[in-house]
């Protein structure tokens, strides 16, 4: 018997940036319920183009009507927490409360780390404070925090998000860390490069996780972000989205074997 499930279908804005508002237009058009994008700071080597995700979405956000706006994703050890709540607390205004925050740690990229005087062994750490304050600084309500990377005083944004209690956070990742960090901080679960067995042991991993925290997650969104080559055939699709993601991505193996699962 078939399991009664709600699905909704999303796509990344692909185009270049100058495309973004046409893009999303027609991404409504067609009936998609989300447009996403993410970003890097310095990928590939050497570097290639890469834009700063919120902005795109605020372009996308203002050319849309329904849609949900979903970043995929901020590389959360980047920001501090209190510019990175009120950047999105101005988005989910701007967009009629349409946000879903998706967040990663990155590391793909060392480079990018080291260029920002980060380390990357601190990257989730960082994101596990940052998402800490930011869903306090989302409340409305003065926070104070002393933390290892992040220290804030009485500090408070104002509006806050126009969803309550607050925009959704979907954490993402491959590793045990990000289910833990889910099961912790996030309203829902988006990997990347997952096939349905290794998706249905992560739920199982995040469900367990929560239960150790006293987390209630009977509300929580269980998402996930394919990569998806059309071609006119198997072999073509396989070798463009292996050349594809071998450039962004660092895998330790042959990036057409993953791409065949």
């Amino acid at each position: 018997m078939m399991a009664n499930l709600d699905l909704h279908f999303g796509a990344g804005l692909a185009l270049g940036v100058g495309e973004t508002a046409r893009q999303a237009r027609w991404m409504e058009d067609l009936g998609y319920e989300y447009f996403s994008a993410g970003e890097h700071f310095m990928r590939g080597n050497p570097p290639g183009p890469t834009h700063a995700a919120l902005p795109v979405l605020a372009v996308a956000a203002g050319a849309t009507d329904q849609m949900r706006v979903l970043s995929s994703i901020i590389l959360t050890p980047f920001y501090h927490p209190l510019v990175l709540a009120r950047t999105t607390a101005t988005l989910d205004a701007a967009s009629g409360g349409r946000l879903t925050l998706g967040v990663g740690v990155g590391g793909e990229f060392p480079v990018e780390f080291e260029a920002a005087g980060l380390r990357v062994n601190q990257r989730g750490r960082r994101t596990d404070e940052c998402l800490e304050v930011m869903r306090k600084l989302w409340t409305g309500e003065k926070v104070t925090f002393s933390g290892r990377h992040f220290q804030l005083t009485d500090a408070m944004i104002n509006p806050a998000p126009v969803q309550k209690p607050n925009p959704p956070v979907w954490v993402s990742g491959r590793r045990d860390a990000a289910m833990a960090r889910a099961a912790k901080f996030g309203d829902g679960w988006m990997p990347y490069f997952y096939d349905a067995p290794r998706y249905r042991d992560s739920v199982g991993k995040i469900k367990g996780f929560a239960a150790e925290a006293g987390r209630d997650i009977s509300g929580f969104q269980w998402a996930h972000f394919p990569y998806i080559a059309i071609y006119p055939t198997e072999q073509q699709a396989a070798e463009v989205a292996a050349e594809q993601l071998g450039g962004r991505y660092l895998y330790g193996g042959e990036f057409l074997d993953i791409v065949r699962k």
